[in-house]
């Protein structure tokens, strides 16, 4: 009785080093994860490149005179 509980429920197998679907794996939800950026800082490093940027032009512009 256990035995033809757990065959009913679907789930994966393991059956000669193989790994087998389900028998519902047509109905399963396909899950697609989309291409992230391969630099996985890049906010901060556009940050620090636009704080160097405006140090640089703060620098050009000459000492600061209240």
């Amino acid at each position: 009785m256990a035995i033809a509980g757990i065959s009913a429920t679907g789930c994966q197998v393991d059956v000669g080093g193989q790994t087998l679907p389900s028998a519902y794996y047509l109905e399963d939800d396909i899950q697609y994860f989309p291409a992230g950026p391969e630099f996985k800082l890049s906010r901060e490093a556009a940050a620090q490149k636009a704080y160097r940027k405006e140090m640089q032009e703060r620098e050009a512009a000459g000492p600061y005179r209240p």
